[in-house]
């Protein structure tokens, strides 16, 4: 059984589709060992205490990132973490906390990676005209929204689509993504050949 240490800042909304994944066994071989926020008044540190869940803020106001991301690797070590699901986590790791856990964090990003990374995906699909967007999981290495594609889901952007509209759809479609890559990746049934996710049965 996999432990995954979830990271949030705000709703959590795909933390709680990974844990009604894992309650309703749609995935299998994973077990939420704790959550963790930078900020105490996030819904989603709410959400995982009413859970039952281990869950705990480590503010990061006022602190260098350095220390603060000490602690959340302290945090994560004590509750014997093997695997890190950024969810919805407004923080961009330092080199030190993707070293801790290499090949071991997962983030899911709104677009079809490596097309608009960074801040206001939907706005940037909007704004180029794209014709298909959607989100992409991912590993995390030490560049923003830069590691091995896991799995992609993609929304077609529709003519009448503000970046609410289109935010709103393509979360819909990382709760189901979220999961499933989380079920690829404890299987271990997978290597990494460069920055490409190869699955096993393809090699």
């Amino acid at each position: 059984m996999k432990r995954l240490g979830i990271l949030l800042s705000g709703r959590g909304s795909n933390f709680i589709a990974i844990a009604e994944a894992i309650r309703e066994r749609r995935l299998l071989g994973a077990e939420i060992a704790v959550v963790l926020s930078n900020g105490t008044d996030a819904p989603g540190l709410k959400a995982a205490q009413e859970m039952g869940l281990p869950a705990f803020a480590v503010p990061s106001t006022g602190r260098k990132r350095a220390e603060h991301d000490a602690e959340m690797i302290a945090q994560l070590h004590q509750h014997r973490v093997d695997l890190v699901c950024l969810a919805g986590y407004m923080r961009i790791l330092t080199p030190e906390f993707v070293r801790a856990f290499p090949n071991r964090i997962l983030n899911v990003h709104p677009s079809l990676l490596p097309s608009f990374p960074g801040l206001d995906a939907q706005a940037q699909a909007l704004e180029f005209g794209a014709k298909v967007a959607g989100c992409t999981v991912h590993f995390v290495d030490e560049a923003v929204d830069h590691g091995a594609v896991i799995v992609q889901r993609p929304v077609p952007v529709l003519d009448d689509d503000t970046a609410e509209t289109l935010a709103a759809r393509i979360l819909e479609q990382e709760h189901i993504a979220y999961p499933e890559a989380i079920a690829r990746v404890v299987s271990g049934d997978f290597c990494l050949s460069g920055r490409q996710y190869v699955h096993r049965a393809g090699l």
